[in-house]
């Protein structure tokens, strides 16, 4: 994949993930069901705006103390891998220990990671120092809360992760706000960008009508039928683009 144009991942970023999952649907380039996280990751700071990044993958654990050293060993190797990426890096762990038995990360290494780049983190484990790490402005998604990091242990890095209930690729292009957090196929990354506006003004017009005063049926029939001609216009716009490239 080629590296990431910011002003791409600035178009992103502008838009929610509902919008964006909505958008890839226009694409018909996975079931409506596929591409996101499950229930089981929710948003730490639901107030702070989109995240935007390519997967750092890592599994890791908890329960077990380690033969040697702990998890600021595995770090550095971690950070320097983040190169490797088309750009800006969200973290995603995944836990294998089953419960979770403490927290994956803390203050220490979110400031770490944000130093070196990275937007976002995302654990099927769970997370602690929320306070902190909200101060520095660093979105986390996690399953959990837990006030110890017991013994925490990066294991393998840049490696397929399994992460609610979606299988997360390195460099795999994320996008997570308080609704959740989902995946965007990289053969579409710019198409989506360029749409999404376009969707959100078409969804807008039944938004408007229902805001407006004696509101009828009339009215929710006519503003639902110029939204669908609108959304099916651009249904076959993408189509077409895709047939041409």
């Amino acid at each position: 994949m080629p590296a990431a144009q910011p002003a791409l991942l600035e178009k992103l970023r502008a838009y929610d993930t509902p919008t964006i999952c909505n958008v890839i649907e226009l694409f018909d380039v996975r079931p409506r069901t596929a591409g996101y996280m499950d229930g089981s990751i929710s948003a730490r700071f639901p107030e702070m705006p989109p995240m935007v990044g390519y997967a750092a993958t890592a599994t890791c654990r908890t329960a077990i103390q380690p033969r040697a050293g702990d998890a600021y060993s595995s770090l550095i190797e971690q950070v320097e891998r983040f190169g490797e990426l088309s750009g800006p890096a969200v973290v995603v762990f995944q836990d294998l220990d089953q419960p979770v038995a403490a927290a994956t990360f803390g203050e220490i290494m979110c400031t770490t990671y944000q130093a070196f780049g990275a937007t976002g983190l995302i654990t099927s484990g769970a997370g602690r120092d929320l306070e902190q790490v909200r101060a520095i402005g660093f979105p986390v998604f996690t399953s959990s809360v837990n006030p110890s990091h017991g013994y925490i242990e990066i294991l393998d890095v840049h490696v397929p992760v399994h992460v609610g209930g979606l299988v997360v690729y390195p460099n795999d292009l994320l996008h997570g706000d308080a609704n959740g957090v989902t995946s965007i196929p990289a053969e579409i990354a710019a198409d989506v960008a360029d749409v999404a506006g376009e969707f959100v003004a078409a969804e807008n017009v039944i938004l408007s009508a229902m805001r407006r005063e004696n509101v009828t049926l009339d009215t929710l029939r006519e503003a639902n039928a110029e939204v669908q001609a609108l959304k099916e216009q651009l249904r076959r716009r993408v189509s077409r683009s895709r047939k041409d490239a």
